[in-house]
């Protein structure tokens, strides 16, 4: 697989691995423009692990995203894909007898980039996790034609998962815009206080910044919380500017 040109107006948010807080960390960004002004839009193409409310299929990593770029939840292009077992996409998928189509989700993409300025699109899982007939992740990348933002924890292993990620990226001809270590600990661990260095070093692609874990009642407030820190934060600037945000 290779890339086609790099689109410009959209940053899809991938990681090393399930459960590294990326929706979390896509939300607090496109909060972060939504309190800058920017019209932002956001997309979950594929959720599984999914539930229904009010005889509906809900996928909420896609409402919390919606809320924090200020989108209507209700928006079926937000999230096309919504899978109940909380298995591979491929395998929910095939347990419901859908078949994942990239030309309905790249519909659905285009259709919201048309009425945004900048997009966030937030995968399931990491590159490699399969989506549908042998197409994996990666391959949405391909298809979107959008640079990756790297999510990454900050424990014990994330140097081997992030640089191993950073370099299927660059195989796949998938451009890495920058890292982000997630949920970094107040106090950390010399593991988590050596992962920083490493990973900007060795991965290929530049650390962006450092997310320190939020406390929050709800998820809606942990996300509001961290858009805070970051809008004070100087480094802030940089991340933006190189996901495509400013100058």
């Amino acid at each position: 697989m290779r890339q086609a040109a790099v689109n410009n107006r959209g940053i899809f948010v991938t990681g090393t691995d399930t459960g590294v807080g990326k929706t979390l960390a896509a939300a607090a960004i496109a909060r972060l423009l939504l309190n800058r002004g920017i019209n932002v839009g956001v997309m979950k193409p594929v959720t599984s692990g999914c539930g229904d409310r009010d005889g509906k299929r809900i996928s909420e990593d896609a409402e919390l995203l919606a809320w924090s770029a200020g989108c209507d939840p209700a928006d079926p292009d937000i999230s096309p894909y919504c899978l109940a077992a909380p298995v591979a996409p491929s395998v929910a998928a095939a347990m419901e007898g859908v078949k994942i189509d990239f030309a309905r989700i790249r519909d659905s993409y285009e259709r919201l980039a048309g009425r945004h300025d900048f997009m966030i699109v937030e995968g399931a899982g990491g590159l490699m996790v399969p989506l549908t007939g042998g197409l994996m992740v990666a391959d949405l990348i391909g298809r979107l034609a959008l640079p990756a933002l790297v999510i990454a924890r900050p424990g014990l292993g994330t140097v081997n998962h992030t640089v191993l990620t950073c370099y299927a990226a660059r195989q796949l001809g998938i451009e890495v815009r920058g890292i982000i270590i997630n949920n970094y600990p107040a106090r950390p661990d010399r593991a988590a206080e050596s992962a920083p260095h490493l990973i900007d070093s060795l991965s290929g692609a530049p650390l962006l910044g450092i997310f320190p874990g939020m406390d929050g009642t709800d998820q809606r407030e942990t996300v509001a919380n961290l858009a805070e820190h970051l809008d004070k934060e100087p480094t802030t600037r940089i991340m933006l500017r190189e996901i495509g945000i400013g100058h």
